[in-house]
């Protein structure tokens, strides 16, 4: 399964390790990522993929904004499937 995954907040030290490492411990691939600094704000979008039986959003939500939390920008979460639909031009 794959999901769609996006951090915004003020820059600073530390969000793409935080990011990544709270990824990897939940077992999810970074398929491709892409960042930048706009005005000192920090935007980043990743596209993920994740084990079948580990397709919990609920649960990968929640670890995420937690560590949102703690990094001080907003991670949101969604199936890509989704994403694709409400995104379509």
């Amino acid at each position: 399964m794959r999901a769609v995954l996006t951090v915004i907040g003020k820059d600073k030290v530390g969000i793409i390790a935080g990011v990544s490492q709270k990824l990897a411990e939940l077992e999810m691939n970074i398929v491709d990522v892409s960042q930048t600094i706009m005005d000192s704000y920090f935007t980043m979008m990743m596209v993920l993929e994740m084990p079948q039986e580990k397709n919990d959003f609920e649960a990968i939500r929640s670890k995420l904004n937690t560590l949102g939390e703690n990094l001080g920008v907003t991670i949101s979460i969604q199936n890509e499937e989704i994403f694709n639909v409400m995104h379509k031009l």
